[in-house]
């Protein structure tokens, strides 16, 4: 386990492998946290000691290199002595950074250090939320898995120290993001082989074991028994039978509620409107949303904040078989409304409508689900950037704004009121698809709406795209996948303990 720590000493004093500096832009800023003066070369930030012990040349030797300051660009300097670390490594810092940029840079270095045994990071950070986020941007890019590698594999860092003048909570409270943030990756990351609904909520019953969660998991007979209609109805064609999962911490002083639902689809094969094999692939990463309740439940129970939260993971596998759900079956989900299957593919709403049902009943505040739902996120907001749904634009726009804060892209969307009669069914109170090719992520969210509870706030996250990244690592975000979500969810609860949603 990478251990982390703060320190306020000088970086050329440092008996580490490798120290991290951050580079701005020729012409950027006012020079003052500089170095040397490079003319119009890359301007070293916060390295005045270092520049000193490689006689003024830190500058020079990195605008040697081609080092321009570029957000994310990363180059190595070795220190031939001058120095008890070996080599320096210059992360591009793009301009006066952001908390973002800070977590971005530190995330980028240490993915480049992997394999090194101790770091120190000596980016710009005064404040102690500029301390929060060089540590938590260290700890996440310096994520790996390697539970299914046989052979030699590349240690991440095992010692990372972070330099600033205070922030001690700041650094334990970027380890707890972390470590949850670790938690979803994972799990989104394991083979369904290896994670079916009873593996989740094993993992989930253990989690609530640790942190002090009061846990409940109901099994197939029990959903069949209570109602849950679209649980059993989306898990019927597997022979790994759904679950759903509640969590609960609860605050002496807390005053409101929140309700947190996840979808946790374990593995989603489309069911008998099976997808085409080069959409299936990835669709382990279905019950992401699923992981980021339990994460976020996770850290919640550490942090502490001020209010009650429940969390809810709805789990299923989507499978083809004889007895799965069929095109035009009717499901009777929990409270009662039943639900035309037009396409099984859409499988993910109707286990949150019984999840979104039951979380009413803990008279929450606020409920907000989160889903990898649609496609058609993907096709709206690309592969980075939530999608961001809600029956009130002010919870909506403070949503985005929590997210923004917590170093999430997201983006408020509407849910226009003439796409649900596209929703009309011959036979029952809705279809689970809308007869319409457009606006497919507005359409689930206008799904979704109808199962939550009269005067309840509520918002919807599609993460379909940021939940798994399958192109190349960036910043602190890893190939696989990213614990989209997590870090939002953790916001909204400190926001609403707080009274700011």
């Amino acid at each position: 386990m990478t251990s982390i720590s703060l320190d306020s000493a000088a970086p050329a004093s440092l008996d580490v492998d490798a120290i991290v500096i951050g580079v701005t832009p020729a012409g950027s800023g006012d020079g003052s946290q500089n170095g040397s003066d490079s003319g119009s070369g890359p301007r070293p930030a916060g390295a005045a000691d270092l520049d000193e012990a490689l006689n003024g040349g830190l500058a020079a030797a990195l605008k040697a290199l081609g080092a321009t300051g570029k957000a994310g660009e990363v180059t190595k300097l070795p220190t031939l002595g001058a120095v008890p670390a070996g080599v320096i490594v210059a992360v591009g810092l793009g301009g006066a950074p952001s908390a973002e940029d800070l977590r971005r840079a530190a995330g980028a270095a240490l993915r480049a250090l992997a394999g090194t045994r101790r770091v120190a990071v000596a980016l710009p950070a005064s404040s102690a939320e500029e301390v929060e986020a060089v540590a938590l941007g260290a700890l996440l890019g310096n994520y790996s898995f390697g539970t299914y590698r046989t052979g030699e594999r590349t240690e991440p860092v095992a010692e990372i120290t972070v330099l600033g003048d205070s922030g001690d909570a700041s650094v334990e409270r970027a380890r707890t993001l972390a470590e949850s943030v670790t938690l979803v990756r994972d799990l989104v990351n394991t083979p369904p082989s290896d994670l079916t609904p009873e593996d989740l909520s094993g993992t989930a019953e253990r989690i609530a074991g640790e942190t002090g969660l009061a846990v409940e998991v109901l099994d197939e007979k029990a959903l069949v028994e209570g109602g849950y209609g679209g649980l059993a109805g989306v898990g019927q064609g597997s022979v790994n039978p759904p679950r759903l999962v509640r969590l609960a911490y609860t605050h002496p002083e807390a005053s409101k509620t929140l309700a947190l639902v996840g979808k946790g689809i374990t593995f989603d094969s489309g069911g008998l409107s099976l997808k085409p094999a080069d959409a299936m692939d990835w669709m382990k990463s279905d019950m992401g949303g699923a992981a980021a309740v339990l994460g976020a439940l996770a850290a919640i129970a550490r942090l502490a904040p001020k209010v009650n939260v429940v969390g809810y993971l709805a789990i299923a596998e989507n499978m083809p078989s004889g007895t799965a759900q069929r095109p035009s079956d009717v499901l009777r989900v929990y409270g009662g409304t039943t639900v035309e299957v037009l396409n099984t593919d859409a499988e993910g709403r109707l286990v949150l409508a019984d999840a979104l049902v039951r979380s009413g009943e803990d008279s929450p505040d606020l409920i907000v689900d989160v889903a990898t739902l649609t496609g058609a996120q993907l096709v709206a907001l690309g592969t980075r950037t939530t999608g961001v749904m809600a029956n009130d634009d002010e919870v909506r726009e403070k949503v985005v704004a929590a997210a923004d804060r917590a170093g999430e892209a997201s983006w408020g969307m509407p849910l226009p009121a003439e796409l649900r009669k596209g929703l009309d069914s011959a036979v029952a109170d809705i279809a689970n698809i809308s007869g319409e090719r457009w606006g497919g992520m507005l359409v689930a969210g206008v799904f979704l709406k109808e199962f939550v509870p009269d005067g309840v706030r509520w918002a919807h996250l599609d993460i379909a795209g940021p939940a798994f990244n399958k192109g190349e690592p960036y910043g602190y975000t890893p190939k696989g996948g990213t614990g989209a979500a997590t870090r939002t969810l953790v916001q909204i609860a400190e926001d609403l303990a707080a009274g700011i949603l």
